[in-house]
This record gives structure tokens, C-alpha cells and sequence, in this order.
């Protein structure tokens, strides 16, 4: 990391304006307009802007960022010395963004040549040049070595520094077009070496032991396929049977079963009875003693429908589950926001041409929630829960989605949206028909239209879940004085609700809030309670409920 020469832009007013004019790199114009961010966190100093409105930024190991005014970013060199050697070596610099090394020499002097002759007809370049690299003590480059620092430089943006819009959070476009390596194969590069281990004959526990690596060598395997492969099959298929049913499991059954050997009928048996989970998710494998070729079908039919050889079949939160497994969370981060902004894009696109949100897009969302939860990145999995709840039509599912909603925004301390959105859940609860989607709310079978799967919410863990919630809100967004006569009316409803709830869920969760929260208006006197103030509405809580229907999870 070198600043020198931002250093002598700072403290020589001569130099600076030379690299303002003709060069383009101006520090008086270090607002960029918006509020930036990047995705994996870590501090942005805007030190410098152009006359587009683009803004280049120092990140936290002096790699220097540039993002245009048109939403797309790109990293342009390791230093602000280096970048700067581009942009006076270069100052058409926005027109090679597509060279590449690879173009070769010739292609390369020929596109800098045009362009520094287009430029020499407005402005002169190569005294001022000459005078600035000196003053600055740059190295003179040929233009082919400063498109390769440019192109080595571009490739680095993604994942560490994907550039985001600090309200909306959605991420800038990159820079440049260049090819890089798909998701699954940055994600499988470590599974690959690690099955060559195996093959070889080596390191058969230190990988069987490790889950990472284990699960990533059974995904290698799924895609280079080879006869000889069946004993470290079988040692991996032992060894994962030990973290319970996991798709890995189920694949490594599948390469195993692929064999047709009917010695490994006894061992899949045990597998799946390792317990009751493995036991449903490994379901219809054929008993020991069965013959080979039924064990064969079995596997074919599974592989068929659910793995295959082609890694690009394959959904992306595969890649993103096993890419944050292996400790690659900001390429797992940076996938799930992309896939988000696609959805995201298709939502505006939708809401502008008056058409409704595609059903499609919720099963992809609710699993984008997920991911940016286990990532611990709740800004995103927001977006997404913003997304996805107006995709419920069943009334118990729109609540559901609105508890999530309103937790998500409690945690990232947006209390009068939480507040907001609770509201909006007991309107659901009052009238479940109320923000059905269209076609979707019939719930009883009776064909009067009429959604009935609300019907015993108060008698089920959602109901403790809603209740809890609502202390939870009216606890946390008490620091805000603005909100207080909405945390009164919130704490008023929380009392309310509770009350509804049937004998055995009320007891427990007044068990539960006694011994977690920190104030408590009991609905019959109004008066508060002191206790604890660390925790909010738990999920997983062991609230007893009386039978009821099955019942999604509550958020």
C-alpha cells in the first residue's frame, strides 16, 4: 500500500491541478452524491472525482476504487500510486476497460493511439505527462503493462469490494465485462484437490473428518465420475452419516448406490438408520438383500431428479452454502446480492408495467433470506423479506412473512417500520381475507372463499411467536422518545393479544417473557413488571401449544 503520491496531491497545488487537468483525477470533486458502502464492510474515503461525476475512493488496504455515475464500480489499481499511473499512463482509460493482456501487444498501442489522438485534439497530454509523473516520481509504463495492472486490477473488484447503495443496498455493476471463473468452480476448486488426495491414496481422515472439506470432495465426485472411486465413497458416506441428513449425504448414497454392488446394501441400511431424519430423507433405498440392479434404479432415479454431472444444474445456494462452509463468505454474499438485484430488478420492472410479482420468485427469496441470515448479513435478508411477503396469499403465511418482516427490522433498528408492520399483522389476523393475493386464501374446502388458516392461531407456537414479538419491539424501540405513543399502543396490543392467546400458550409465554424481558404490561392492571432486557421474541422457545393443524414456521 503506497499514498506518496496522493501525499504530494495534498501538499502541492501545482501537482494537483495537474492531475485535475488534463488527468482527471480531482481532489476537490470527492463527493461522490450518494451514500456508498461496500458489501463486506470496511471504511470508504472518497479522495478524488472526475468531471462525470465518478468518485475514486481508497479502501481499507489502499486498493483504489472508482464508481461512475452510472452505477458501476471497479478497482483500478492496488494503491493510489498505481492508480494513478493509469490514469496519467492511460487517460483514456474508460475506453480499454475490455482490453485485456491477452489482446495482444499490437491491438493494445493501436486502441491507446486512437484515443490519445482524439484527446491531443481538445487538450495537450504528454508534457503534462511527463511533468506529473516526475513531480509525482511515477515509473514510465509502456501501455501494455499499465492495461495489464488496469485488467489485474479490474478482476479483484468482485467479491471483496462490490460497491452497494447504502440505503437501498443494491450493488453497482462491474466496471468492465471481462470473463471470471463461475461461482462453482472458485466454490469446487478445493473439493477437486482434495478428491485427487483421496484417489491417491492419502489424507482419507484429515478429509472425512473435516465437514467442509468432505462435503466439497463428495460434490467433486458427483462431477468426475470414476469407477475406481468406490472405497473413499464409502469412507465419506460413513463419515457424513455422522452430521445426520444433509444433501451430501443423500449424494453420497446415491455415488455408492450407482455402483450396483450389493455388499453395500448392509452399509447404506445402517446409514439410513443412523436416526429418524436420515431415515425420511434416505426413504425408498431398497433393504439389504435386495438385488443390485434394484439398488442401481434406486440411485439412478435420485441422481436424475436431484444431482446429476453438470454443475451449472445445480441451484445456487448449493455454491453459496458450501462457498460460506469453506470460510469464502464474501463470494457467497456476493452471489446471493446479485441474485436478489435480478429479482429486485424483475419486482420494478413488474410494479412499473402494472403487472403482479411473479409466484416464482418467492420460493427463491425465501431461501435468500436464509442465506443472508446464516451470512449474519440482516440488512439484506431484509430486502429480501421485503420482497417476499407480498407474495403470501394464504392468511396464515402473510403472517408468517410479516413476523419475519417486523424481527428483521427490529434487528437492524427500524422500529417504527417494526411498529408498522405489526400493525399490518393484526389486520391479517382481524380480517385474513383481507390481503389475499389473487387466487390464493381458501383454506376450508367448503368452496366459499373464505380463509380459515388462521382459524386456531391462538392456540399455536405462531401465536406465542406474535405475542413475543410484540414485547420485543415495544422493548427495543422505547430508546426512541419520537416513537413513544407508538410503543405505548404496540405494548397496549401485545397485552391484548396475549390475553387472546388459548390457557396453556399464554402460561408459557409468560413464563418465557418473565424470564427474558425486561418490562411487561399485564393487560388486566396496566402495570409494568422489571425483568430482564437481552433477548426478544425467540422462535425456537419452548412454548407448548395445543394441537393444532401443521403450521409453518413463524420467522
Amino acid at each position: 500500500m503506497s499514498d506518496h503520491a496522493l501525499r504530494l496531491l495534498r501538499e502541492q497545488r501545482h501537482l494537483a491541478e495537474l492531475a485535475a487537468f488534463p488527468f482527471n483525477f480531482d481532489l476537490a470533486r470527492a463527493d461522490h452524491g450518494e451514500a456508498v458502502r461496500l458489501a463486506a464492510g470496511g471504511p470508504l474515503e472518497a479522495v478524488a472525482g472526475d468531471d462525470t461525476g465518478g468518485t475514486y475512493f481508497v479502501c481499507e488496504d489502499g486498493s483504489v476504487l472508482y464508481a461512475d455515475s452510472e452505477g458501476s464500480a471497479g478497482i483500478i489499481g492496488n494503491s493510489v500510486d498505481e492508480a494513478l499511473e493509469v490514469l496519467v499512463g492511460l487517460p483514456g482509460w474508460h475506453d480499454y476497460l475490455g482490453l485485456a493482456p491477452a489482446d495482444g501487444e499490437e491491438k493494445i498501442r493501436a486502441a491507446v493511439a486512437e484515443t490519445e489522438e482524439e484527446i491531443r485534439e481538445y487538450r495537450g497530454i504528454d508534457d503534462e505527462r511527463t511533468e506529473l509523473r516526475a513531480g509525482l516520481g511515477l515509473p514510465e509504463r509502456s501501455p501494455v503493462e499499465l492495461i495489464g495492472l488496469l485488467h489485474a486490477a479490474l478482476l479483484r473488484t468482485e467479491p471483496d469490494f462490490l460497491l452497494l447503495n447504502a440505503e437501498e443496498g443494491g450493488a453497482h455493476h462491474l466496471l468492465d465485462r471481462h470473463p471470471r471463473l463461475p461461482l462453482w468452480e472458485t466454490v469446487l476448486a478445493r473439493g477437486r484437490t482434495d478428491l485427487t488426495l483421496l484417489r491417491e491414496g492419502s489424507a482419507w481422515d484429515e478429509v472425512a473428518g473435516d465437514r467442509a472439506r468432505r462435503a466439497l470432495a463428495l460434490r467433486a465426485a458427483q462431477f468426475d465420475r470414476r469407477e475406481g472411486d468406490l472405497p473413499l465413497l464409502r469412507h465419506l458416506l460413513r463419515h457424513e452419516a455422522e452430521a445426520s441428513m444433509t444433501d451430501e449425504l443423500r449424494l453420497a448414497a446415491v455415488l455408492v448406490g450407482l455402483h450396483g454392488c450389493a455388499e453395500d446394501l448392509p452399509l447404506l441400511y445402517e446409514v439410513r438408520e443412523t436416526d429418524f431424519d436420515t431415515w425420511c430423507g434416505l426413504g425408498g433405498m431398497p433393504e439389504p438383500g435386495a438385488d443390485p440392479a434394484e439398488l442401481r434404479s434406486w440411485a439412478r432415479d435420485l441422481d436424475d431428479s436431484l444431482f446429476g454431472t453438470d454443475p451449472t444444474d445445480e441451484p445456487l445456494f448449493t455454491w453459496t452454502g458450501l462457498a460460506h462452509e469453506q470460510g469464502l463468505v464474501e463470494l457467497a454474499r456476493a452471489a446471493l446480492i446479485r441474485r436478489l438485484d435480478d429479482i429486485d430488478f424483475r419486482a420494478y420492472c413488474d410494479a412499473r408495467d402494472g403487472k403482479a410479482m411473479e409466484r416464482r420468485d418467492a420460493s427463491q427469496l425465501g431461501s435468500l433470506v436464509h442465506e443472508f441470515e446464516q451470512l449474519g448479513d440482516t440488512f439484506q435478508a431484509l430486502r429480501a423479506q421485503r420482497l417476499y411477503v407480498p407474495l403470501q396469499t394464504r392468511a396464515w403465511d402473510r403472517v408468517s412473512a410479516l413476523l419475519r418482516l417486523a424481527r428483521l427490522e427490529r434487528e437492524e433498528g427500524r422500529f417504527g417500520a417494526a411498529i408498522r408492520t405489526l400493525a399490518s399483522l393484526r389486520d391479517t389476523l382481524a380480517e385474513p381475507d383481507g390481503g389475499a393475493g389473487a387466487g390464493g386464501g381458501s383454506e376450508s374446502g367448503s368452496g366459499s372463499g373464505s380463509d380459515k388458516s388462521l382459524g386456531h392461531w391462538q392456540r399455536t407456537n405462531l401465536g406465542a411467536y406474535i405475542v413475543e414479538e410484540h414485547y420485543a419491539v415495544a422493548r427495543t424501540a422505547a430508546t426512541d422518545t419520537a416513537l413513544a405513543d407508538e410503543v405505548r399502543a404496540v405494548t397496549v396490543a401485545a397485552g391484548e393479544l396475549l390475553a387472546s392467546l388459548s390457557g396453556t400458550a399464554r402460561v408459557n409465554v409468560e413464563r418465557h417473557l418473565a424470564g427474558t424481558t425486561d418490562t411487561h404490561t399485564d393487560i388486566h392492571t396496566n402495570s409494568r413488571t422489571d425483568i430482564h432486557t437481552d433477548t426478544g421474541a425467540n422462535p425456537d422457545a419452548g412454548v407448548s401449544a395445543e394441537p393444532t393443524p401443521p403450521q409453518p414456521s413463524a420467522g
